[in-house]
């Protein structure tokens, strides 16, 4: 009976289906273990074969949990909103929900060809009202809440109005410079729209003026992780900066929070560092230098204020709110100008790139705090105004930033480091040096001169010590339509909570999804926007309440909104009252494993640890950090087919035929492509237009490409389909070859002809239970020793390499196991049923399918995994290698619990030895026990 895949696939996912094999509830007897994936987003291109590696590996491990005796939560769902499927329904005019809808189809029917374990009837969709009203829940939650610096903890914003109330806010930590100190009298007598502009500098959530990331072509505003070398990840469209209002969170609170956190989960060191760096943790001093003929100073801010005395220039931030104000009106063209060419570069290019910095000079000048000397005041790409101040105290002599850009224009370097030489680079040592050139400081060490002058600056009020942090607020407003609406009013122009009991408010239909006229966005166009409540009703943009007339915020939330807690939700998702059920988050907690991509470390896993934080500050959950542990998958990497054609002739080469001459590299579609490289010509003129009538030079009559390793992509047109891996060789065979292939946090690249021999494996796992004529040939014979130890020694070595999180290594362990019961023509039930268990995890229908043929009446996921017995692995014989005069001749199988004496007399009378010998008396006998004999003639 041959190994049917196709028919055992279906038949076993049906059988999960309808059975709800994989439907998860609270079992306090059992320990729980909550399992995730990086929530997917359903792409119109559906899933290629690299994106299921990080769900195996979950879903290897979800299965081993619930096989070693835990209650395993293991969701899906997916991340629903989004730019793509936006931009798809401007180009088609089609909601983006029908697709959106349409591409979840698809994914579902993906995912269960592949046999994943999920629990289904969790499943969640962010762009779901019934799903959204929370996250719209969650923002009010954060609207209505300010960051207490004394308790260390957001509170609700009622707190803070009686504390104004009381004492004003004279004595809180984290009043902005631009807001003025009040008394508790001044507050009462400010009107209600005064009060609230003043509470809108202490939201979590808050509306602000912010330079942003304008994609005109996009029509919308990005986060930094959507712009790739300076152009949209989606479209590959340029960027500007832009000063506009939008909605912030105040992540930069929970910065020291979100830092030390980081110690106390279990994540790789290169995402800590990714987030310790992002967060940008430093102590240094705030120091004020004066403008030469303004009222203004510039504040910045320094780890080494014991080089106050080689500042050679100031480097402010193109976008610094002084630079207009201050430039020279001989240098204005050149500065606006400079201004408007670093508007279109993203911050990440402008930090990247710190050796091609760039910078023009203001015409302005500071006034040294301490010498008074004239600085000038420059404006450079290297500086970030959501860095910091926005402002550089720029020190040559000590910063190779400072030092290359310096070079650059030819401005004057001072050097205050006594013997140094900063000819070539500079001295950024901290150690080993005496200062020079800088009055009271001179002759002191590093550590001396940063205590001097922080004494100094404090004492002469030029500036104070300070603790300063990378990290910056979260821009979370988007210019589009296909996102959560905000649940937000405005009165007089304020932004104020519409009540939780109208929640939620639903996107209205549109007919266009492009900004209007007027530059609105999108939902500027709604004209019927209604709840169908009585007198709880959002006619024409507005919200009617007690028969006033308010307008609505049109901007959405972005992509991170529903994704920084969709986690919790999964533990919850019936409960229509609240957020989440308490007595489910207190059994499930947080994730126990995620499995994602580590490009979201400054991005949607970092605003899900804050969120979090959030929420535990306001007691929702009782814990502050969502993902235990955290394993980035790898990438597998598509072989591209390239195609070559000489770019004089326009003719199509054969790649063995390709010598010296010039040839442009033509990507083509791997489909066309045989496992020799060799292009079907015929499919290929069908392909496309230009390759219909073109000219082709064959070698032996054939055209071949080469091939590249580079990212699996529609655009490269190396995509591989797993339907079409299932048809040919089966989701187990899938499965399999995906953990094969390597270590799941490396890069792989794809090669489907490898996956005939992990296929032909299963064929022989097969036959080891069947017979050709489909009997079962399992019998309840007694197993030997030797197939114990096969058995245990898999049972090990899984179980560990599981534990481990070793993905790859038990599917050679496997090969082995059933390499040798084959060879050992082993046919004993109370090893093979076993073995079964062992590899369900990762090949779960045809173990489903053989245990059904042993005669088992319920799924093997229910199975207990099978407990290594150490004792089995005891040899009780060793093969001895027997030596003559340092030179094996054969072995002899002898028993461990002989001596020295005893294996000597049986080695001297052992007929095959004797002939070696050729009847020699051997003149020593060496007997090292367990290992070696060596008889000396």
């Amino acid at each position: 009976m041959k190994y049917n895949f196709n028919k055992i696939e279906n038949k076993w996912q049906k059988y999960w289906k309808e059975s709800q094999t994989y439907k998860t509830a609270i079992d306090l007897n059992k320990p729980k273990f909550y399992v995730l994936d990086m929530f997917p987003y359903p792409s119109g291109a559906g899933l290629h074969v690299g994106h299921p590696l990080g769900y195996i590996a979950s879903d290897i491990y979800a299965r081993y949990k619930k096989l070693k005796g835990y209650n395993v939560l293991h969701p899906q769902g997916y991340d629903s909103f989004g730019l793509p499927a936006e931009q798809y329904a401007i180009q088609t005019g089609q909601h983006p929900k029908k697709t959106t809808s349409e591409n979840i189809n698809t994914y579902r029917r993906q995912l269960d060809k592949i046999g994943f374990s999920f629990d289904w009837s969790r499943e969640l969709k962010t762009s779901d009202p019934d799903y959204y009203k929370w996250t719209q829940w969650i923002f009010i939650k954060l609207f209505n809440s300010w960051y207490d610096y004394d308790q260390d903890k957001a509170r609700d914003i009622n707190t803070l109005i009686e504390l104004f109330s009381q004492r004003g806010n004279s004595d809180m930590k984290n009043n902005p410079d631009e807001l003025e100190i009040f008394t508790a009298s001044q507050w009462q007598e400010f009107t209600s729209s005064e009060q609230q502009k003043i509470l809108l500098h202490y939201r979590i959530a808050y509306l602000a003026e912010s330079e942003v990331n304008w994609c005109p072509d996009l029509g919308t505003v990005l986060a930094n992780d959507e712009i790739v070398n300076g152009v949209s990840e989606r479209g590959g469209f340029s960027i500007e900066k832009r000063k506009m209002k939008q909605w912030n969170m105040r992540i930069s609170c929970y910065a020291n929070r979100l830092l030390s956190g980081l110690d106390k989960i279990d994540w790789n060191t290169s995402i800590k560092e990714t987030q310790r760096n992002w967060i940008g943790k430093s102590i240094g001093c705030s120091i004020e230098f004066k403008v030469v003929g303004f009222n203004d100073k510039i504040e910045v801010f320094t780890t080494r204020p014991d080089t106050i005395f080689g500042v050679s220039f100031m480097t402010l931030a193109p976008e610094h709110e002084l630079v207009k104000k201050i430039t020279a009106k001989d240098r204005l063209q050149i500065v606006d100008e400079y201004i408007s060419e670093v508007s279109k570069k993203s911050d990440r290019d402008r930090m990247s790139n710190v050796k091609l910095s760039s910078g023009v000079f203001t015409g302005a000048y500071v006034e040294h705090p301490i010498s008074k000397s004239p600085i000038e005041i420059w404006i450079g790409d290297y500086v970030l105004a959501s860095y910091g101040t926005g402002a550089v105290m720029s020190v040559p002599c000590g910063d190779q930033r400072d030092y290359d850009f310096a070079k650059k224009y030819d401005i004057k370097i001072k050097n205050i480091f006594k013997n140094q030489n900063i000819e070539k680079e500079a001295y950024t040592s901290k150690e080993n040096f005496k200062l020079c050139n800088s009055k009271f400081l001179d002759d002191l060490s590093f550590e001396e001169a940063n205590m001097a002058i922080i004494s100094y600056i404090e004492k002469n009020n030029i500036g104070k010590k300070k603790i300063n942090f990378r990290l910056r607020d979260a821009i979370f407003s988007r210019q589009r339509y296909w996102g959560e609406p905000f649940p937000i009013y405005y009165k007089d122009g304020l932004p104020y909570a519409i009540d939780d009991a109208y929640l939620p408010i639903k996107l209205p239909q549109i007919e266009k999804y492009l900004p209007t006229k007027d530059g609105d966005p999108p939902l500027g166009r709604a004209l019927d926007w209604a709840w169908d409540q009585k007198k709880k009703i959002v006619v024409n943009n507005t919200f009617i309440d007690n028969k006033n007339i308010f307008p609505l915020e049109l901007n959405t939330m972005p992509g991170w909104a529903g994704s920084s807690w969709y986690f919790l939700r999964y533990t919850s998702i019936n409960t229509e009252s609240s957020m989440i059920n308490e007595n489910d988050i207190s059994y499930w907690k947080n994730v126990d494993l995620y499995v994602g991509g580590s490009e979201h470390a400054t991005g949607h896993l970092l605003y899900s640890r804050f969120w979090t934080k959030f929420l535990f500050d306001l007691n929702i959950i009782e814990f502050d950090e969502p993902f235990k542990k955290l394993i980035n998958q790898g990438m597998i990497l598509g072989s591209s087919a390239i195609l070559h054609r000489d770019q004089n002739t326009k003719e199509f080469i054969s790649y063995d035929l390709v010598n010296e001459q010039d040839t442009d590299e033509i990507h083509i579609d791997v489909n066309l492509i045989s496992s020799a490289d060799e292009v079907d010509l015929n499919r290929l003129k069908k392909w496309q237009p230009q390759f219909k009538d073109a000219t082709y030079i064959l070698s032996s009559g054939k055209l071949k490409v080469s091939r590249k390793v580079e990212k699996m992509s529609k655009r490269w047109f190396n995509v591989v389909n797993p339907d079409l891996i299932c048809n040919d060789y089966g989701a187990d065979s899938l499965r399999l070859f995906e953990m094969f292939l390597g270590p799941l946090e490396q890069y792989k690249p794809w090669n489907t002809a490898g996956i005939s021999g992990v296929h032909n494996f299963l064929k022989k796992l097969w036959k080891l239970y069947v017979s050709e004529n489909g009997l079962k040939i399992i019998n309840d014979t007694v197993p030997t020793a030797e197939n114990l130890k096969t058995l245990h020694k898999t049972i090990k070595k899984v179980g560990t390499d599981l534990d481990n999180f070793s993905f790859n290594t038990p599917v050679s362990n496997f090969m082995i196991a059933v390499n040798e019961f084959t060879a050992q023509n082993c046919k004993s039930r109370e090893v093979l049923e076993p073995l079964l268990i062992v590899m369900s995890p990762y090949v779960p229908h045809i173990c489903e399918e053989l245990w059904e043929m042993l005669g088992k009446t319920d799924s093997i996921t229910n199975e207990k995994f099978p407990k290594f017995d150490p004792n089995m692995l005891i040899e009780s014989t060793k093969s001895y290698p027997i030596s003559i005069n340092g030179k094996v001749k054969l072995k002899i199988d002898l028993s461990l619990d002989l001596n020295k004496q005893e294996i000597e007399k049986i080695v001297l009378s052992n007929q095959e030895v004797l002939k070696k010998l050729e009847n020699k008396s051997p003149k020593r006998v060496i007997i090292v026990l367990g290992k070696i004999i060596n008889l000396v003639v």
